[in-house]
């Protein structure tokens, strides 16, 4: 049986017993959560129930990237799936998943998933992406991510082809990440929402709300080039088909 390392990257989230609890709760029995505690100067009183289910790292504050290649490095599974300290799986998001990725012979794959509020409570319908069209699904992540990076599943072996998380962008890393995947691999979409991301005052997307944006530019510039080449590749190629 595979194993599934789930890495909880945490910075002063008052949520962050919540979410390794839905951690520790999936009903996939061959997982390790590991817990990474980028120079937290509050909240980590709440990590304390737990120590003794989870491998728990602190190291000095470098960022999302940072905890995430820590965790990652320090992880021992098979598959890598990435739970933000404030929110939550479903579960049996592990292993419907996994269960998903073997039958479609997938290295990678993203997810639905539900709003939730403060209090846990769903607020919205199922808000993820899914292009079944390998075009389409380019052309989108040329314009932006549709990837909810809590939804993703991947195996281990995929960072050994394409590197860890760029700890130079705060804010972008994901989507620099799918990006630098998208040439080698293909993105398989799992429709069933089993992530609740948390929509709060106090989340990365809207405390820096002036500086995602510059981060993203970057991150579609380095990558411009390249997906835009993929994209005609594919053109040419269904022209082609359609020729012969």
């Amino acid at each position: 049986m595979d194993k599934v390392s789930i890495i909880i990257p945490f910075y002063n989230d008052p949520y962050v017993g919540r979410a390794i609890k839905s951690a520790l709760d999936q009903t996939y029995e061959n997982k390790e959560i590991v817990v990474v505690n980028d120079g937290s100067t509050s909240h980590s009183e709440k990590i304390k129930p737990f120590l003794d289910k989870i491998i728990y790292i602190e190291k000095g504050n470098g960022g999302t990237a940072s905890a995430l290649n820590t965790g990652i490095k320090s992880a021992t599974g098979n598959y890598f799936s990435w739970l933000s300290s404030d929110d939550l799986y479903e579960p049996d998001k592990i292993k419907k998943q996994l269960a998903f990725m073997k039958s479609s012979k997938a290295s990678i794959s993203y997810g639905n998933y539900y709003l939730i509020n403060g209090e846990d409570k769903v607020i919205s319908l199922p808000a993820g992406i899914g292009i079944s069209n390998k075009k389409s699904f380019l052309e989108y992540m040329l314009g932006g991510c549709i990837i909810n990076g809590c939804t993703v599943m991947v195996e281990m072996s995929v960072f050994k082809v394409v590197g860890y998380f760029d700890e130079g962008l705060k804010y972008a890393q994901d989507y620099d990440m799918w990006l630098r995947i998208l040439p080698f691999y293909d993105f398989h979409y799992f429709n069933e929402p089993l992530v609740k991301y948390r929509v709060h005052q106090g989340m990365g997307s809207k405390k820096y709300e002036r500086e995602i944006p510059r981060e993203i530019n970057i991150v579609k510039k380095r990558h411009g080039k390249k997906l835009f080449f993929l994209i005609q590749k594919i053109r040419k190629t269904k022209v082609s088909a359609q020729i012969y």
